[in-house]
């Protein structure tokens, strides 16, 4: 494994491990939701990018898969880079791990 290869898992490593801290998912997932508002399509990945890591830090999409009735398999695709979530899936998704949605 190459040097730069190994910084980018251990820099993903670090950060699932932040993610277990529920204060830290909450700023995290608020800084990806506020930059989806931006409407592009990279933005708006981030977004689902940032759920695909929370969900990672609270025990994978298998434990989510189970906790939401959802198939793992779905949620890999709804989560994916080009995934487009039905609002229902989202909230679900975001209520599963514990949060709240809130718009100030």
């Amino acid at each position: 494994m190459n040097k730069k290869h190994k910084r980018s898992v251990d820099y993903h490593d670090e950060l699932i491990e932040e993610l277990k801290d529920h204060d830290e998912a909450v700023a995290y997932l608020n800084a990806a939701l506020e930059e989806s508002l931006l409407g592009d399509e990279e933005s708006q990945e981030i977004l689902l990018n940032a759920l695909r890591n929370v969900a990672e830090a609270q025990g994978g999409l298998g434990k989510l898969a189970k906790k939401t009735h959802v198939r793992r398999e779905v949620l890999y695709r709804v989560l994916s880079s080009g995934g487009n979530p039905e609002l229902r899936t989202f909230t679900n998704l975001v209520h599963a791990m514990g949060l709240n949605l809130r718009f100030c």
